[in-house]
């Protein structure tokens, strides 16, 4: 589309530019929003996920311009009303990985796009997933794979922990990290995208 803004991803994550990609948008930059992740007592998955998406377009808006669209986005896996962290250490995935086996969890993301008149608009797209019950040899080979690195729960659903997804209800993309339809319906309100 001739004259259209330009698009700034508020996202470190490789995987939201693959996703991106997916469906044939590229940003025209990225920037890496520094903030602090880290949840407030007693805070719940879903005010979690969209302060941290709030915070993150907060932090890289300015950096983009007054003339850029700006998306930002943040993924929470959740056990009821526990905020899962996003995993650092393989004690941490191991812990994650046991609290998961065999229960149904939330994958929450929130986005957050700014468009060039300083208007917001937003969305929370929720997934269910079920996994199966894992054996303590499954969770060593999942550790071993190396997928959990700085994942939230400590899994990648498009990596090793595919085998062991037995139910999945609500956007596969958004278990990756960006829900794409809901993405891409952000960006057509904005007259951004066909």
């Amino acid at each position: 589309m001739a004259g259209r803004s330009r698009l700034v991803l508020a996202s470190s994550s490789p995987r939201r530019l693959a996703l991106l990609d997916q469906i044939g948008i590229a940003p025209d930059s990225v920037l890496s929003p520094d903030i602090d992740e880290t949840p407030r007592r007693e805070e719940l998955p879903r005010p979690y996920a969209i302060r941290m998406a709030a915070a993150k377009l907060a932090a890289a808006a300015p950096r983009a311009g007054d003339d850029a669209l700006v998306l930002a986005a943040d993924t929470v896996v959740a056990l009821g009303r526990r905020i899962l962290p996003k995993t650092e250490t393989e004690p941490e995935a191991r812990r994650c990985l046991a609290l998961l086996s065999g229960r149904r969890h939330s994958v929450l993301t929130a986005l957050a796009l700014r468009a060039p008149d300083g208007s917001i608009s937003s969305r929370v797209v929720e997934s269910v997933v079920a996994l199966s019950r894992l054996t303590d040899r499954q969770i060593d080979r999942l550790i071993e794979a190396g997928d959990w690195r700085g994942k939230a729960g400590g899994y990648a659903i498009q990596g090793h922990m595919a085998g062991f997804v037995r139910f999945l209800s609500g956007s596969h993309s958004n278990v990756v990290g960006l829900p794409l339809f809901e993405t891409a319906q952000l960006l057509r309100g904005r007259g951004w995208l066909d």
